[in-house]
């Protein structure tokens, strides 16, 4: 092409318009002769422009243009691309995509033509047709030629988008299925005496099997052999294996024409080291005996593709029984886990980032997530049985097994991530699942899937992107340790029917089961896609409910939260897709009363139960429980909305706690349980005392803002008392407390007591209103001179009652003493005033000490209720709560002036500190905090399982044993359980006697 320059710098800036990079090339072959009749055609450079790589596409047209074998067929083609868009479309389409199929076309000048056609069977051609394709091959070569010819078909539909990357998966499988035949069949005519001998079925496994192969993969097989009628089987296999060896050789060797595919035979039984070929009989017998999960899991995609295809039918039919039983068993969930894992583990490092096929958030985290789900709830739904990845996600969203959203994210991934895949493999027609990293491959790939604009840098946006959602999407259905229980279950469980409901409730122990079944029918009945999903959850749930003491209550308050949060879309997605919440809701609601109180009078407290953000149940400090109360209050219109609001953060995180306790003492499948008490109790202890005190710091901020605004005219202070100063409040526990206040700078004091009185009258009033949210209930009877003396005294009258009036009780009772709301100033003042009172510097005189004794027997006597058996009285009992404390109290008020240790509110803590100081031997200490834990452990099962506060074990036989499961006793141990308490407290009592009854020195 000769120009002036101007008209060069035209050409050169169309070039570079319609997507060419060397522009300057692009216009040395359009001067080639043979494009010589279309150099001014704008046609051309519209339709090259239009593909993947243009400067490729130009490159392979002048070669095959090259290659015609007379001017005439020269004429013809171009001729045709011309005049016919669908040509020039599919032609320039394939040349710009791959250099191998254009390296094909070079050799194989006339085979263009094959693109020509565009009728309606050829745009979704299927085995017949591929057949058809190579029924003129006769040998490995010519067998290759067609092939790709029939290939080259497959992606020129690709490419141009007349088909999508699903359609293509399909047409790959469908002509990897006529060359198998091909291929057999070539090998039986070579070898007619073996073909006579026996009947050969080819079964695809892989992606072949599924029906969405790959350009270059390996084809997965596994072959059945049988004898004919008449002949030996012995020999009938031996000539079934010559067959298929000699089918794998027509495929995989490389010859003049390269290689097709390698045929991989290595998922059969015993993989490379079994024999080839097997008869039904013998593959039936390693299945049933020696198959490893993975082999299952394998077999789900088995598909009959050649040979004696009723032979295959015959082997599909007998081994997909098995493939649909392999999620009873053992271990078979966390073995597909531990698989997937193996994949990712064995990617070498540099290539991880690059792994479009295994690496994270590739397309195997798609496919075993999908395949898990299917292997678990296929068992009982039969129309989840595909082997085709995408027609299964479809169908296990379609049932409610996947969320709808779940499932298009993973859809469009799936989609997107094949399709690179496929524009990769493509090119040279090699077998790679490595992003290239050559930024013209990534252009390539990325002009190919639409993206025009900036090709590279929104090639890996879209597919990191992609890559994202899949690794979330699959560490959250494939993870899923609520199918770990489903697969358990026995066959025919995942979907209950009517009778098949009653049956399992009767068997597992509820005790009602007929208003059971109508909780269940009321679930689980209906075509909603809420049924659907309770459906698949209910099995799971009622063996967790049998688990418990109370599994009838478990199911009616599952259906009590169903009824009032059925209808918010997160609720069940919640239970479906978040690991622990189901497990969790399934413990809290069968484990007694409270916890479900507690839930039912705000449901929407389940969402603590999952493991994503929000908290879950770990517990929430005491500086954020204050800061979310006073902000309540702040907001409030008035104090009675203010304490409300409190009260409504107060009944949350109470059933957080009970929650986080009950799932820490029963454990789950993925957790065992808290094999420390003693951590426990602590939790349990802080989280209630932390909460109480945040309560009445907001309840004081807003009764003092609704009657003085932000001023009260005196310093007001609440201090704690007993188990709430020791940070050792259970779920039941009164609030034991301090008031002191000290008038402000020229206030009347009578005005300031009239004012401190007032507060503390409208903060019990207000705390104790009748409503949805649980009471607290202030006690103040630990104030000097007790009921008979003022609820609230100024700090410079507690000083001069302590100084002239004080008795031992006093003393005793202000060891536990802490502030805990209030003036934080006026509290230290209030701490410093009473430290050398429970702190004596001189100790303890015997005649206090005789006191303190006659003190705890008469309150022994006098406290324990009528009938109650002393030996299992958690708190008042020989070895209970009493004993423990009041002979660690005893230590503190002899030598906590010399003893720092001994300094704290908390009863385990000053035991350990009398430990480190010598002044109880290691075993004692052991003994005593043994009971101790036993005891408030004790206690506050009670009070989850019957919603109210109990200091002696139940006597009615289901709540004994509820207690006896929180402690970790299985079904019918309860009397194992009152033994061991009793054996522990009487230990303890032994070592109270001599600590605490023994002599005064001690």
């Amino acid at each position: 092409m000769t120009a002036v320059p101007g008209r060069r710098s035209s050409t050169f800036t169309r070039l570079l318009r319609h997507g060419f990079t060397d522009a300057s090339a692009a216009e040395r072959l359009l001067d080639s002769p043979e494009l010589a009749p279309l150099r001014d055609d704008p046609v051309l450079l519209e339709a090259l422009g239009a593909t993947a790589d243009p400067d490729l596409a130009l490159l392979g047209l002048v070669r095959l243009l090259e290659a015609q074998q007379s001017p005439g067929a020269r004429r013809e083609l171009l001729d045709t691309l011309i005049s016919s868009k669908p040509l020039r479309d599919r032609l320039l389409g394939v040349l710009g995509a791959s250099t191998a199929l254009a390296d094909h076309l070079t050799r194989h000048p006339d085979d263009w033509q094959a693109l020509v056609m565009y009728e309606a069977y050829d745009l979704h051609p299927g085995v017949e047709e591929f057949e058809a394709g190579l029924a003129e091959a006769t040998d490995p070569v010519s067998l290759r030629v067609a092939y790709r010819r029939c290939l080259l078909s497959i992606a020129a539909r690709d490419v141009c988008g007349t088909t999508g990357v699903a359609e293509s998966a399909a047409e790959l499988a469908d002509l990897a299925t006529a060359t198998l035949r091909a291929a057999l069949g070539i090998a039986e005519a070579a070898a007619p005496e073996d073909a006579a001998l026996c009947r050969l079925a080819v079964i695809a496994m892989g992606k072949c099997g599924g029906h969405e192969l790959n350009y270059v993969s390996d084809v997965d097989v596994i072959f059945v052999g049988e004898a004919t009628e008449g002949a030996d089987e012995t020999k009938a296999v031996r000539a079934a294996t010559r067959l298929a060896s000699h089918m794998m050789r027509i495929c995989s060797e490389t010859t003049v024409e390269g290689s097709i595919w390698p045929v991989d035979a290595n998922l059969r039984p015993e993989g490379r080291n079994g024999p080839l070929v097997r008869t039904v009989s013998s593959h039936l017998a390693y299945y049933q005996r020696w198959a490893k999960t993975w082999e299952f899991q394998a077999l789900l995609k088995a598909r009959p593709v050649a040979g004696d295809l009723d032979l295959g039918a015959e082997y599909v039919a007998a081994v997909q029984p098995l493939v649909w039983k392999a999620a009873e068993r053992e271990n078979f969930v966390s073995d597909v886990q531990k698989m997937r894992r193996r994949v990712v583990e064995n990617i070498p490092v540099g290539e991880v980032d690059r792994q479009l096929k295994l690496g994270p958030g590739g397309l195997r985290d798609v496919e075993f997530a999908v395949q898990l789900l299917q292997l678990v709830h296929g068992r009982a739904d039969t129309s989840l049985r595909s082997g085709t990845t995408l027609d299964a996600l479809g169908a296990l969203a379609a049932g409610g097994y996947v969320g709808r959203s779940d499932a298009a994210q993973l859809d469009e991934a799936y989609r997107f991530l094949r399709s690179m895949e496929h524009r990769i493999q493509l090119f040279r027609l090699r077998r790679t699942h490595l992003v290239p990293e050559d930024e013209a491959e990534l252009r390539r790939i990325g002009r190919s899937l639409g993206l025009r604009t900036d090709p590279v840098a929104d090639l890996h946006r879209e597919w990191r992107r992609h890559a994202g959602v899949v690794r979330r999407l699959h560490e959250k259905l494939f993870y899923r340790p609520l199918l770990d229980a489903v697969a358990q279950l026995a066959t025919g469980e995942a979907r209950l029917s009517t009778e098949a409901a009653r049956e399992r409730m009767v068997a597992l122990g509820y005790a009602d089961p007929a208003s059971a079944l109508r909780h269940l029918e009321a679930l689980a009945s209906g075509v909603t896609r809420k049924a659907a999903i309770q459906r698949t959850l209910l099995p799971v749930l009622l063996g967790w409910f049998a688990d418990s003491a109370d599994p009838d209550a478990g199911l009616l308050g599952f259906r009590k939260v169903s009824d009032a949060l059925g209808k918010t879309p997160w609720y069940l997605r919640l239970l479906r897709d978040e690991g622990a919440a189901a497990q969790n809701l399934a413990r809290v609601l069968s484990a007694g009363r409270l916890a479900p109180d507690l839930l039912m009078r705000a449901p929407e407290a389940v969402a603590l139960l999952g493991d994503g953000d929000g908290g879950g149940l770990e517990p929430r400090s005491r500086a954020h429980l204050e800061q979310e109360i006073l902000a309540a209050v702040r907001r409030a219109d008035g104090a009675a909305q203010a304490v409300t609001a409190a009260r409504g953060v107060r009944r949350r995180e109470l059933f957080r706690t009970a929650a986080a306790d009950i799932v820490g003492s029963y454990g789950t499948e993925e957790q065992p349980a808290e094999a420390d008490q003693g951590a426990l109790v602590d939790r349990v202890g802080a989280a209630v005392s932390d909460l109480t005190a945040a309560t009445l710091a907001g309840t004081l901020r807003a009764v003092v803002r609704d009657g003085w605004g932000d001023d009260l005219p005196t310093r007001f202070a609440i201090i704690g008392m007993g188990r709430f100063g020791g940070h050792e409040l259970g779920y039941g526990s009164d609030a034991d407390v301090l008031f002191v206040h000290e008038p402000r700078e020229g206030v009347d004091e009578r005005e300031a007591s009239q004012a401190a009185n007032k507060v503390v009258s409208e903060m019990r009033r207000l705390l104790q209103i009748p409503s949805a949210d649980p009471p607290l209930l202030i006690d103040a009877d630990l104030r000097p001179e007790g009921k008979s003396g003022p609820l609230v005294r100024t700090l410079t009258s507690y000083a001069a009652y302590y100084r002239r009036w004080a008795l031992t009780w006093e003393s005793h009772a202000l060891l536990r003493a802490e502030p805990v709301a209030g003036d934080e100033e006026l509290g230290r003042r209030f701490i410093e005033l009473i430290d050398p009172l429970r702190y004596r510097a001189d100790g303890l005189s015997d005649e206090a000490v005789r006191e303190i004794r006659r003190l705890k027997a008469r309150m022994e006597s006098e406290r324990l209720p009528r009938g109650a058996d002393p030996k299992l009285h958690a708190k008042l009992g020989p070895g209970g709560l009493s004993d423990v404390e009041w002979t660690v109290q005893l230590m503190q008020l002899r030598h906590g002036s010399t003893e720092p240790g001994l300094r704290t509110t908390r009863t385990r803590q000053a035991l350990a500190a009398a430990r480190t100081a010598g002044l109880i031997t290691d075993e004692d200490a052991a003994t005593l905090d043994e009971a101790w834990v036993l005891a408030t452990r004790v206690r506050n099962a009670v009070m989850l399982v019957r919603g109210r506060a109990g200091d002696t074990f139940p006597t009615e036989p289901r709540e004994l044993a509820a207690v006896g499961r929180y402690l970790g006793y299985g079904p019918g141990h309860a009397g194992d359980m009152l033994d061991a308490y009793r054996r522990t407290a009487r230990r303890a009592r032994g070592v109270v006697e001599e600590l605490f009854y023994g002599t005064a020195e001690r």
